[in-house]
């Protein structure tokens, strides 16, 4: 599903952010990556997005070399991935209706595709009630819904959240995670970049830990496994 295969990333300032890298997640698999920060955990996502290129060696998603990838071919690779932030990106002048509806728009989703849609995601995230308000009148917690809500309504295979609890108070940020964990549990890949200790230490989940640029440690567990 997603395959690191001996990665490396330089800068054009010299600086490393991976060093020969290498893993692979299977589908359906939760996975959390940790570390500091600058150890290189934004890179892994950037690479998975095609932010980035890799220096040396190749990441494979479902197959695909994303090395081999045209700028045409971008937009349709990248339907495949979810992606959840810690600063939510919600249009604030849309609706939680409208914000949702718009993953689907610029996929040329028909307006009956929508409506069928909409209702289930926003029903998976607890929001059923909240379609015709504004982001602006939401919690931190609630719009960390929508922008679930938001990754998933295309139904993509790959779900990646980068700090997305870092906003959120505990009990929220925990809450979160769980709802992580229920998208998991349907079959989506889940990959969660975090420095929530306490959240990955509860979940008990693979953890992959970078530190300056290469993995120290990669199994099953807390945060100090």
């Amino acid at each position: 599903m997603i395959f690191f295969n001996n990665v490396t990333k330089q800068y054009e300032n010299g600086t490393v952010a991976l060093d020969n890298v290498g893993f692979f997640i299977d589908k359906g698999e939760f996975v959390f990556i940790v570390g500091s920060s600058g150890a290189g955990k934004s890179t892994i996502t950037k690479l998975i997005l095609c932010e980035e290129q890799p220096t040396n060696g190749s990441v494979l998603i479902n197959g695909i070399d994303l090395k081999g990838l045209s700028h045409r071919e971008m937009p349709y690779y990248r339907r495949q991935l979810g992606m959840v932030f810690q600063d939510f990106r919600l249009l604030p002048n849309k609706t939680v209706y409208e914000n949702i509806a718009f993953a689907m728009q610029v996929r040329n989703a028909t307006a009956k595709e929508i409506r069928r849609a909409i209702p289930n995601v926003l029903s998976m995230v607890g929001l059923s009630h909240k379609s015709k308000v504004k982001p602006g009148q939401l919690s931190g917690g609630e719009q960390q819904r929508v922008a679930l809500a938001r990754a998933m309504v295309n139904n993509p295979p790959v779900l990646i959240a980068d700090e997305p609890t870092g906003n959120l108070d505990p009990a929220t940020a925990f809450e979160i995670i769980q709802l992580l964990e229920d998208i998991n549990k349907r079959g989506t890949t889940v990959l969660t970049v975090t420095h929530a200790c306490d959240i990955v230490d509860k979940m008990k989940k693979r953890v992959i830990e970078i530190d300056n640029g290469k993995i120290i440690r990669d199994g099953v567990g807390g945060y100090n496994i």
